[in-house]
């Protein structure tokens, strides 16, 4: 297992991160669960990855029990604040109440007395950014959190936070991004990725295989297979309906050979493409069995050629998804990527401007249309 820095930040972690949503305290038992960690630990994985609102705090306690006999120092913890974890009017959001509290109750059930990286899960509109950016920095200041980052934020909301950091003079600044990203969606690349390059952001990529499609697990005119997240209880299904396409696995399909040419699996291929690209310091993979976690840990330290990466690209084609707009809006897939019927379009994202000190008079998060499914 070879070891990036996360950004230009001096925190080194694993390239491949264990992370648990949809997984742990919800799909899997937790005699798996464990087996998966293991694996994930044999394999050299340091990096863990979870957040509040995964199986409402249950996957945070089954990652807190299953390392609880590592070595602290060995690890970095990462988790997660803001989506819903409750009915009342402060259990999501990123107020310096919610903020305060949901890490607090993070650290208790992660049995720790830190985290090494401590993320805003969305971006909160409701909040001034003031506020939540004071609340982030009292908290490294306090040692309960050692590094910041956002996951799903829009270029012009991280620059906004970054300016504003800045201005008022605060220690900690935001070290790296958690977007969606892999072979098919690119959507960061047009301007998340720039903004993070000149800012020594970091990606923690998450989906690296696109809910297992990336695998060839699910071929074309063929039902998914026994066990799979397609046919399982729980939300998964819902999520990997929108890439279960006859066209888009077709195209998908076309990939096992020049996977096979490169000497890897699929899994592995589609690993190593999103560490082999700019910014990316690492990939949040997940799992179900331990021997998926093998396979997909084996793709650290993989390097692939001008020409293996340019087969991918001819592969997939206009499959592939380079909306900056889209930043953010992980449901909002193309018709043809998808298994169920086309449903209407979602409302058009809010004008990418910067964001001021009081907070954009967006839609609010609180009550809003909000998945607390999101990774």
């Amino acid at each position: 297992m070879e070891h990036r820095n996360l950004g230009q930040s001096g925190l080194m972690i694993s390239e491949i991160t264990y992370g648990n949503w949809l997984t742990h305290g919800e799909t899997v038992s937790r005699e798996a669960a464990d087996s998966c960690i293991r694996a994930a630990l044999d394999a050299g994985v340091t990096t863990f990855d979870t957040a509040d609102v995964y199986a409402q705090g249950a996957a945070e306690e089954v990652l807190g029990q299953a390392l609880s006999g590592v070595r602290r120092s060995a690890l970095e913890i990462a988790t997660k604040v803001c989506l819903p974890t409750g009915t009342g009017p402060n259990d999501s959001g990123l107020s310096r109440k919610h903020v305060m509290e949901s890490c607090h109750a993070s650290l208790r059930r992660l049995r720790t007395d830190y985290v090494d990286l401590y993320q805003a899960h969305r971006f909160d509109g409701r909040t001034p950014l003031a506020e939540t950016l004071i609340a982030f920095d009292d908290l490294v200041r306090q040692g309960k959190v050692l590094y910041l980052g956002v996951s799903e934020w829009t270029a012009p909301q991280i620059e906004s936070a970054l300016r504003l950091a800045e201005e008022l003079g605060l220690r900690s600044r935001i070290v790296s991004n958690q977007p969606q990203y892999n072979m098919l969606w690119r959507v960061i690349e047009p301007e998340v990725v720039p903004l993070c390059l000149r800012e020594g952001i970091g990606q923690l990529a998450f989906q690296p295989v696109a809910q297992g499609v990336l695998t060839g697990k699910y071929r074309p005119g063929q039902p998914a297979p026994a066990r799979s997240r397609a046919v399982t209880a729980g939300r998964g299904p819902r999520f990997i309906s929108r890439v279960l396409g006859e066209a888009l696995l077709g195209r998908v399909e076309e990939l096992r050979q020049v996977a096979a040419d490169a000497g890897v699996s699929m899994a592995q291929l589609a690993v190593a493409w999103v560490l082999n690209r700019p910014s990316v310091s690492g990939t949040v993979i997940g799992a179900s069995r331990p021997e998926q976690v093998t396979e997909n840990a084996a793709a650290s330290g993989l390097r692939l050629d001008d020409d293996v990466l340019k087969r991918v690209d001819e592969v997939l084609g206009g499959m592939v998804d380079r909306d900056p707009a889209k930043t953010a809006r992980m449901m909002a897939v193309a018709p043809e990527w998808s298994a169920a019927p086309a449903a209407a379009a979602p409302a058009p994202a809010p004008a990418a401007a910067p964001v001021p000190v009081g907070g954009p008079a967006w839609p609010p998060l609180h009550g809003g249309p909000v998945s607390i499914c999101s990774p």
